[in-house]
């Protein structure tokens, strides 16, 4: 049986519920059950070999470690092709206007891009519209081919998209690992049954080329 996407309004009905749920044991552990075991966020330098090639951004925003790693693995595969490569997350509030090229990601969190990552592109916009910008979005969730995933997936630019319109965007399967998830998240991931699981495709993600790049 073919499963169907997690509507928003069955996913704000679980995650009220939870809420509520911790809420009752406490203000102590409501607290802790917000808190997200540490992820690393690696911020680095790569030199291509063609020093005559632009200088990009790779920047993202994360939160349990998995669009982090695929921003990583990005940026990798550009200096591999010769750029020069900056890899940040955007909590540290890279400056665009000292690159050629854009690439920004998010992972996704009731079903939008993060905050820090929509705040980036409002505070960038004028810079980032004269810019080659790809972005790039991680989830577990409506990877199919099918209308419902598609118009699930462009959902998720809601709030970017009109401030970028023109720029190229992709989609990757993201990473469940409870282990980096906070005693909240890994609730609602187990009552909506996703399971544990390494969805990236590595291949895909490394050979992944930005249109504006490739030309």
């Amino acid at each position: 049986m073919t499963k169907q996407p997690l509507s928003r309004r069955r996913f704000l009905k679980i995650t009220g519920l939870t809420v509520a749920g911790v809420a009752l044991a406490g203000s102590g552990l409501g607290y802790t059950a917000t808190l997200t075991p540490a992820v690393a966020t690696p911020a680095f330098h790569l030199e291509g070999e063609n020093t005559m090639n632009q200088r990009i951004l790779v920047t993202y925003a994360t939160r349990a470690g998995s669009t982090a790693e695929i921003a990583a693995a990005i940026g990798e595969s550009l200096a591999a092709r010769g750029y020069t490569v900056d890899v940040t997350p955007v909590k540290e509030k890279p400056d665009p206007a000292a690159y050629a090229a854009v690439v920004l990601g998010s992972a996704i969190r009731m079903n939008g891009w993060l905050p820090e990552a929509v705040e980036f592109v409002k505070t960038h916009q004028a810079v980032l519209a004269g810019l080659p910008v790809a972005l790039f979005t991680v989830h577990l969730l409506n990877t199919g081919d099918d209308d419902a995933s598609r118009a699930a997936r462009a959902a998720y630019l809601a709030a970017v998209r009109p401030l970028l319109p023109d720029a190229e965007a992709v989609y990757f399967a993201g990473l469940m690992d409870y282990a980096r998830l906070s005693f909240l998240d890994r609730t609602i991931a187990k009552m909506v049954k996703v399971h544990e699981a390494d969805h990236r495709d590595w291949a895909a993600i490394r050979s992944w080329m930005p249109a504006a790049l490739a030309a």
